[in-house]
């Protein structure tokens, strides 16, 4: 199966030269010429033509109608706001013109109104609008004593944020045509959602993510762990398309809460491995699929480590630890030994050779919420994420036909929830492209 990061067409020596004009630079440019236009129809020319609805229209234009509301709604707090504390103090100077006639009195006046147009944001709950408060507050009374008509000036700014505001709202709700890519089917990891298994995905990530599914877009979402991180963070979430769990070990079906498939390790190989752990003094933990339910066990005595991540782990209602009971060998997906970062390095290394010689494979991974704690993974050697992907299109296609797999991977370590929501506007573009004529 040929798998395509991103996107499905390589790009051309143009593409990689100037990259892809996108919708929201041509709304932004629409805006803002609707804004100069009013303008110029009621008479501005020149130096005389006011800026302050095109600026607030660059602002408020944001790749969706919502985050454009919310810029404009905090751009005109802050305008009003800064309008205000600006009317006042120019009323002032021009009430007493004697502290009026000397400037060292006056630029302090100035600062005293943007510490108050500032304050005044955060006495609101609005810091977003703090900003702009103070500038359009300097704006106001920056040119004193060259200033006339200053209840016109005010009147002016608001009216042109407001009019910034709605063209660029007006304008970002209207929509090219699209099409619905029905036979892609998007890989997603969930590690590019959230920085571990125990941290939400942020609402909005997640109100997107329900938002594509509820539309019909296929998306197969990937965990290194087991099924219990979905059930904890996506209940509410219904996706026609299996998951793939633990690593690639295995695919579970989230609306029929059953497993589909998983790669087990083979009865002998883990017995040799255990009787090989036993020797060398290592616990482990064992996870197993019995059924349709994911079961673990702990075999040997309980390390310091293995305990601090078991108290953390048991206090989830969605794990099921059996203690006091054998696992069945035919039912083992992989195996977990806990210790400390360097501990859990240095036993891949022991175990690299006894591994690949009972068809096994074994990776490192941090262990969440920890500090210096990490655990070895030892797996069928057959287990991999590609191997499962190529098994959830083999399902799919059984089902819808002819598809194509497109891979929607964050190129670096997830930081911020901007992260999450940059990632699936790139899904959503994805999935749902402008179509234009000459485009294919």
């Amino acid at each position: 199966m040929s798998q395509r990061k991103d996107r499905l067409r390589c790009p051309s020596a143009l593409d990689r030269v100037l990259p892809p004009l996108g919708q929201r630079i041509v709304k932004t440019a629409v805006a803002v010429f609707l804004c100069l236009l009013y303008y110029w129809l009621r008479g501005y020319r020149g130096q005389d033509m006011p800026t302050e609805a095109a600026i607030t229209a660059i602002i408020c234009m944001q790749p969706y109608v919502r985050d454009s509301r919310d810029y404009a709604v905090s751009r005109m707090t802050g305008t009003l706001i800064g309008a205000v504390w600006g009317l006042l103090l120019l009323l002032l100077l021009l009430a007493f013109p004697g502290p009026a006639a000397r400037l060292f009195s006056v630029y302090g006046l100035m600062a005293l109104g943007v510490l108050a147009s500032l304050y005044t944001a955060v006495l609101l709950r609005r810091p977003d609008a703090s900003c702009q408060a103070a500038i359009v507050f300097l704006c106001l009374v920056i040119t004193f004593p060259d200033i006339e008509n200053p209840m016109g000036q005010l009147g002016d700014r608001i009216l042109g944020v407001l009019l910034g505001t709605v063209v660029a709202i007006g304008v970002n709700y209207f929509r090219l045509p699209r099409s619905r890519r029905r036979d892609r089917v998007f890989f997603l990891r969930t590690r590019d959602l959230a920085p571990d298994r125990f941290s939400q995905i942020p609402a909005a990530a997640l109100y997107r993510l329900n938002t594509l599914l509820r539309d019909g877009a296929k998306i197969c979402l990937i965990s290194e762990h087991a099924p219990a991180f979905f059930t904890l963070q996506m209940n509410e979430t219904n996706s026609a398309v299996p998951l793939i769990v633990m690593g690639g070990a295995a695919i579970y079906d989230a609306e029929e809460n059953r497993y589909l498939y998983a790669e087990t390790i083979r009865p002998v190989d883990f017995r040799r491995l255990l009787d090989h752990l036993e020797r060398k003094g290592l616990s482990c933990f064992l996870y197993t699929v019995h059924g349709h339910k994911t079961r673990i066990f702990h075999q040997g005595q309980m390390r310091e480590e293995e305990l601090v991540i078991f108290k953390r782990m048991k206090r989830s209602p969605y794990r099921d630890y059996l203690e006091d009971r054998q696992a069945d060998p035919e039912e083992i997906v992989y195996l977990k030994l806990i210790g400390t970062s360097r501990e859990a390095e240095r036993w891949q290394q022991q175990l690299q050779s006894f591994l690949r010689s009972r068809h096994l494979r074994g990776v490192v991974r941090a262990e969440a919420g920890t500090r210096g704690i990490s655990s070895l993974y030892i797996y069928s050697d057959k287990v991999s994420v590609k191997l499962a992907q190529s098994r959830v299109m083999e399902l799919l296609r059984e089902k819808y036909g002819e598809l194509q797999p497109v891979e929607v991977y964050l190129d670096r370590p997830y930081e911020t929830e901007h992260d999450a929501l940059h990632l699936l506007h790139r899904l959503e573009k994805l999935y749902e492209p402008v179509r234009l004529p000459w485009r294919k």
